[in-house]
């Protein structure tokens, strides 16, 4: 990546909102979306500070994972967590459940490698959370606030994410989504503030998508192998294959809500408009390992400042 610029400046740290837990447990059980593995989830409640933490029950000693940026390791196409030996894969879309409904402190238990696939969407992580309620906790739930911009490139230019302050309380992301003339898969540009609400509404919902054309490699490599027309929306030429698209921009939006996810992994609340334009996950990883380099790290729990 180019880190094409940034116009220094201090952190601004704001407490706007107190932090938030779950009522109660819940689960939800499925099979994984590239090994798939059969795996049982559980979120169970957590105290302040405890952050979002995954759970690999089934093996010995039961690791505990931080969902934070230091944890991340590079693979393709999805974004992987790692400590002490274990792994936790394709996180963004449980992330993104939990960021989105502003649920700060939750322990995520799970005995594969990976959550379930769903739908391929965020939806029925959000509505299990949403069976389990929110607690609000005594403890302030700390927000970095980008005070200045900065931009990132792909070096072939490809890919670009802009970064710039935001007067408002919650976080903006816009999403251009352009393959070019030759992919069925439809362009979009969509702009979302991030509450609660809007998620809901206009995020939650959208899946994940592959090209016909990918499916035989991805498979050849043993991803998927398990997966169907109903669990990743799958584009041929003539369009989607054995489905229906929720709305014209659900592409657009699946990938706003990869960005929910990726941008979790820094801990804290953000404020500021993200602006990106064909970013995958690597490039949403390397936006939250900027802001924590630009703006300093103080941490790993939800409720402290990153700064």
């Amino acid at each position: 990546m180019n880190h094409a610029s940034y116009f220094g400046g201090s952190p601004v740290q704001t407490a706007h909102r107190q932090q938030n837990t779950i009522s109660r447990e819940a689960g939800m059980s499925g099979i994984g979306m590239f090994g798939g593995a059969d795996v049982n989830l559980r979120f169970l409640p957590a105290g302040p500070d405890f952050g979002i933490q995954f759970e690999r029950t089934d093996l010995a000693g039961s690791p505990r994972i931080p969902a934070l940026i230091e944890y991340a390791i590079e693979r393709p196409r999805r974004t992987v967590l790692a400590a002490g030996g274990a792994t936790v894969e394709v996180t963004e879309h449980v992330l993104a459940a939990l960021a989105g409904l502003q649920i700060d402190n939750c322990l995520v238990q799970l005995d594969a490698p990976e959550p379930p696939a769903g739908d391929g969407s965020a939806l029925p992580f959000a509505e299990t959370l949403l069976e389990a309620g929110r607690t609000e906790l005594d403890a302030p739930r700390l927000c970095l606030v980008v005070d200045q911009p900065f931009d990132l490139a792909s070096a072939e230019g490809t890919q670009e994410l802009a970064v710039r302050p935001l007067r408002k309380t919650s976080p903006a992301i816009s999403y251009h989504l352009d393959y070019g003339k030759g992919s069925p898969v439809p362009s979009g540009n969509l702009t979302v503030e991030i509450t609660p609400e809007t998620f809901l509404r206009e995020i939650a919902f959208a899946r994940t998508f592959v090209c016909e054309s990918e499916v035989t490699a991805l498979q050849s490599r043993g991803y998927g192998l398990r997966m169907t027309p109903q669990n990743v929306l799958v584009f041929g030429q003539n369009g989607v294959i054995e489905n229906e698209l929720r709305c014209e921009d659900e592409c657009t939006r699946h990938k706003l809500l990869d960005c929910i996810g990726d941008f979790a992994l820094a801990g804290c609340d953000l404020q500021g408009h993200f602006s990106a334009w064909r970013t995958g996950h690597a490039m949403n990883r390397e936006v939250i390992r900027m802001i924590r380099l630009k703006y300093g790290t103080g941490g790993g729990t939800a409720g402290r400042h990153v700064a």
